[in-house]
């Protein structure tokens, strides 16, 4: 059985495990603090600290690159899942590089507002410190500050994904592909907190988010 290693609100993590339900191949989940990656730097021998990392018998896998998606790429192969055809790998290369930096660069602040909430209280300080060491003192407090500026900038970053969605049900296919799954991860960790809502100026990307809720594989 397939483990996945993750944090629930991790942007890149659920893609990772809405691809593992899509599938439906029995797989565990084993959550981590979000700054504690001890047992993923156990697993990895010290290669690796970040996920989605996954255990499935003796094999570990990650993702130490950038651009390679080699967790989905993984699962793709060993499920049989058909996420990425040969006809669309350039622009799903395109595709998922614009997702995991503009839309993510605006979902991941957003969410990060109300980390308190989403965090038992012995774990917030950490969590605190592990975001500023990375981008600045006071960065969440003036993320909150700025939310409005945020909303309008993921606003934006998504029409063009509202525009594909008016002329098919899944971003390049009749199917979910990999960036269909990579962009709904996004916006999971965006409604994460339960205080936003997907534009109500971009119905189109609304339905497709309730479609890709309960998509499931058909063989």
């Amino acid at each position: 059985m397939i483990e996945l290693i993750q944090f629930p609100w991790s942007p890149f993590c659920l893609p990772t495990r809405h691809i593992l339900r899509f599938s439906g191949a029995k797989f565990k989940i084993t959550n981590i603090p979000a700054q504690e990656r001890s047992l993923v730097w156990k697993l990895t021998k010290g290669r690796y600290y970040g996920v989605p990392t996954l255990r499935d018998g003796t094999k570990v896998v990650f993702d130490d690159t950038d651009d390679q998606q080699i967790v989905a790429k993984y699962l793709d192969a060993t499920l049989k899942l058909g996420l990425f055809p040969a006809a669309r790998e350039g622009v799903q290369s395109i595709l998922w590089r614009h997702i995991e930096n503009e839309v993510e660069g605006a979902t991941f602040r957003l969410n990060d507002i109300y980390y308190q909430e989403n965090l038992p209280a012995g774990d917030r300080l950490q969590y605190l410190r592990f975001k500023e060491r990375k981008f600045g003192r006071g960065c969440i407090a003036q993320w909150h500050k700025d939310q409005k500026v945020w909303l309008k900038r993921l606003e934006t970053v998504l029409a063009p994904f509202e525009q594909m969605l008016a002329h098919s049900e899944f971003l390049l296919d009749e199917r979910p592909l990999f960036v269909d799954f990579d962009l709904f991860g996004m916006l999971e960790n965006f409604l994460y907190s339960g205080h936003y809502q997907l534009p109500k100026s971009q119905p189109n990307l609304r339905e497709w988010h309730h479609c890709m809720k309960t998509v499931r594989l058909v063989r």
